[in-house]
């Protein structure tokens, strides 16, 4: 059975920082590529970052680019988003998923809620 299971989300103030881990099972993590993704309370779904099997390639979001940075560790089968300088815009449920674009996401995590505010 798939499953991806995010940590790490909470409420942080503006400027400050935080790190999501999202560890899966079920399937061979370094064969995949993965991808963060988010929704703000009534919006869509943004595609923050994807990152491909071997961790040698990424892309950014124009919104995070230069304040996000997105990993993974395949020995340990973990996903992870460092999220700094974070601003109230990026206030969300974040969500790792399985493949890099949308027409590749079949499986998602429960995601994890970010709250950046004062």
């Amino acid at each position: 059975e798939v499953q991806l299971v995010e940590s790490g989300g909470g409420l942080v103030q503006p400027g400050g920082s935080l790190r999501l881990s999202c560890a899966v099972s079920g399937f061979t993590f370094s064969n995949y590529a993965m991808s963060w993704v988010r929704q703000a309370p009534g919006k869509g779904l943004e595609w923050v970052s994807p990152i491909n099997g071997n961790g040698g390639r990424t892309r950014y979001a124009d919104s995070v680019k230069g304040r996000f940075t997105i990993s993974r560790d395949n020995a340990k089968d973990t996903l992870y988003l460092q999220m700094n300088s974070l601003k109230p815009d990026d206030t969300a449920a974040y969500y790792c998923v399985r493949g890099w674009y949308e027409y590749e996401w079949d499986y998602w995590g429960q995601g994890t809620q970010v709250t950046v505010s004062s």
